[in-house]
């Protein structure tokens, strides 16, 4: 997910617009689950993934059109079809599927990914609520808010207050569960910090053990004061990439908190004593 959010980023750094696909609902077997995302940019080529194959397919087919037209739509997709013409679709579950055009000359979208970026590079933890109208209808916004433990962004509404009072009485519940359709047709989707790996030494190990720990869910950083192996073409995969002049003083130069493990991988022992005597000062 962070990956995706960072190509939103550049997307919106480049005013580039795009559909957003976003699994609302489950039913039956199905390769993705609920909040899964792929954005499909104008010229359909895609980044994120909803599950692949031919429900992929039809759903850049469905988002050609809403990037014609502009508008969000909700979207059912079955993936049981008998029909001899539309191989593959053979795991049984149904889908119900957003895709929903982001314009950034619409301010509300700026504002909305801005803060989104903003809570995440703060690694803080956060909720989005939607509200999905009963229908689909064209050059309709879909309302959006922000919550976090103690925070809130988005227009005023008693309904949506009453819902953000649930959210807090059980925020940290939410942690582990995934997006959900709530009363009254509102979409909650939690996006919290889940642990992270500092990996200190970018060498052979490092390399082998940042894309395992990216396999498994982790936030993954990696650290070395050499550029040839700290760089994001030897780690495409891994969330941040830092070069350090030095291993001195190195908890003044990540951040480090109780949700993070630590990996020393340096060149040399010398370095990985030194570095493990930071590190027994920290949280993690």
């Amino acid at each position: 997910m962070n990956n995706l959010i960072r190509q939103i980023k550049e997307a919106k750094d480049q005013k580039e617009n795009f559909v957003l696909a976003t699994i609302l609902e489950k039913s039956g077997s199905a390769p993705r689950n609920e909040g899964a995302k792929m954005m499909i940019r104008e010229d359909l080529s895609i980044e994120g993934s909803i599950g692949g194959g031919l429900v992929e397919a039809m759903v850049i087919r469905t988002a050609a059109r809403v990037i014609k037209d502009k508008y969000y739509q909700i979207e059912g997709f079955r993936l049981n079809s008998k029909d001899e013409t539309s191989p593959g679709l053979v795991c049984g579950g149904e889908l119900k599927i957003l895709l929903e055009y982001i314009d950034w000359w619409d301010p509300h979208n700026q504002v909305f990914y801005d803060e989104m970026i903003r809570l995440i590079d703060n690694k803080t933890d956060f909720v989005t609520i939607m509200k999905l109208p009963q229908v689909n209808h064209e050059n309709q916004r879909l309302e959006k808010w922000i919550c976090t433990e103690t925070g809130f962004w988005g227009s005023e509404s008693d309904e949506v207050h009453s819902l953000i009072k649930e959210i807090r009485e059980n925020f940290y519940q939410l942690k582990y569960q995934r997006p959900f359709l709530q009363r009254e047709g509102f979409y909650v989707e939690p996006f919290f910090n889940h642990e992270n790996v500092c990996i200190i030494g970018g060498g052979h190990i490092g390399k082998v053990l940042a894309e395992l720990c990216k396999m498994v869910g982790f936030f993954v950083t990696v650290i070395d004061d050499r550029e040839e192996f700290a760089n994001s073409q030897r780690f495409k995969t891994v969330d941040e990439v830092l070069v350090i002049p030095g291993f001195e003083n190195i908890e003044n130069q990540i951040s480090i908190n109780q949700y993070s493990y630590v990996v020393i991988v340096t060149r040399g022992h010398s370095d990985d004593k030194d570095v493990l005597a930071q590190m027994l000062q920290t949280e993690a």
